[in-house]
């Protein structure tokens, strides 16, 4: 049985959280969706990353998530979010929630992250968020080519880029690293005209598709 069809059949009871959180949830599902179409200077990023138990998905637990902002082009330390789940799972996520807003969201490693992170939501919330994700383990190497033509590991973009992090393997540590590789990528995205969120997730569409044909 995998995570999915555990999740489908074990659906939590949010009734069973106390009002105030069941009232600050609604509020976030009630936000209007994001315009992707807003320049980067006007937009509100979130940077998303998580620590695990391990690199398994079908065993792997959630154990912390970080996120900062990147707003109107700005990256600043106070706007930053940091939390491990227990004791109290259903609290760190309603308050990630609270903070990322609508959207949209950027991981490094999609891949692992936003599975790790919808699955905690499932289990705890009942809910999959309908953010639109920007993974920059694909729009890195579409962007920067010239440095890494290919996808690539965090530590190997943070070298190519000159970025580095008060911590690494921890969420808010890479969460820093990953915003920094944020203003990178909207940097190069401005250069070639690609002014917004849809553009950067047309791109990673297209650069996916690029390379299962090669």
């Amino acid at each position: 049985m995998n995570w999915l069809t555990r999740l489908l059949s074990n659906r939590p009871d949010i009734t069973a959280l106390d009002i105030a959180l069941r009232e600050t949830l609604a509020h976030w599902q009630a936000a209007p969706e994001p315009d992707l179409s807003v320049a980067h200077f006007e937009a509100r990023y979130v940077i998303v990353n998580t620590e695990a138990t391990g690199l398994d998905l079908d065993a792997a637990r959630l154990l912390a998530v970080g996120a900062i902002a990147v707003d109107g082009g700005l990256l600043s330390p106070a706007a930053s979010f940091y939390a491990r789940l227990e004791p109290d799972p259903a609290t760190a996520l309603i308050n990630l929630l609270t903070f990322s807003g609508a959207g949209p969201v950027v991981v490094f490693n999609a891949g692992f992250n936003r599975t790790l992170l919808e699955r905690a939501l499932g289990e705890h919330l009942g809910i999959k968020p309908e953010w639109t994700w920007l993974d920059l383990h694909w729009l890195l190497p579409a962007l920067y080519g010239e440095l890494i033509d290919r996808p690539a590991r965090l530590a190997d973009w943070m070298k190519a880029l000159g970025i580095e992090t008060f911590q690494r393997h921890h969420a808010l540590g890479d969460a820093w690293a990953i915003a920094q590789l944020m203003l990178a990528a909207q940097g190069r995205a401005l250069a070639l005209g690609l002014n917004t969120a849809r553009s950067l997730a047309e791109l990673e569409r297209s650069y996916r598709h690029l390379r299962r044909q090669t």
